[in-house]
């Protein structure tokens, strides 16, 4: 039997708050909404991946999502922009994953 997709599942209250956020400061796209629902996505392939952790390195907590981006830089400018609190980062972790960012949470509405 081979896994073909994992999804990550982010509780909202609000999905279509949410889900602007994260099209907006991404670039995602709705391949799925249901309106209780919705489904983003990037247009692009990446490996069926789960990662297990006791932490988020460095001490810092587990992360609800881990997101890759290529151009972080970008997506910090952006971020703020948006009034999103940086709370850990940039920084070069010790085990050698390039710059990290722990979080950025959503502007409080």
């Amino acid at each position: 039997m081979a896994v073909l997709r994992i999804v990550a599942n982010v509780f909202a209250a609000d999905v279509a708050e949410t889900r602007a956020f994260y099209e907006q400061l991404f670039g995602l796209t709705p391949a799925m909404d249901f309106g209780w629902i919705a489904t983003l996505v990037a247009g692009t392939s990446a490996p069926v991946q789960i990662s297990i952790a006791s932490e988020g390195g460095s001490g810092t907590a587990v992360p609800d999502l881990s997101i890759e981006v290529g151009n972080l830089d970008g997506i910090l400018t952006r971020a703020r922009a948006m009034g999103c609190p940086v709370l850990y980062g940039p920084v070069e972790e010790p085990w050698g994953c390039g710059a990290s960012i722990k979080t950025i949470r959503r502007a409080s509405s």
